[in-house]
């Protein structure tokens, strides 16, 4: 990725509850990052702090 994706990947803002239910998180890394983040938040902290627990053990 050169510096101009990842300018605009940083800029980009998300819903916390859109990202959630894109990524299919739980509700409670759902409210993790609403914690974290509030309502809104660049799309790159959303991919980089949003933890998936795998549903294969």
């Amino acid at each position: 990725m050169d510096k101009t994706n990842a300018a605009i990947l940083s800029e980009e803002l998300w819903s916390v509850f859109d990202f959630a239910r894109r990524y299919r998180l739980e509700k409670r890394e759902e409210n993790r990052l609403l914690m974290l983040f509030g309502p809104y938040a660049s799309a790159h902290d959303l991919l980089t702090n949003a933890r998936r627990h795998s549903l294969i053990s």
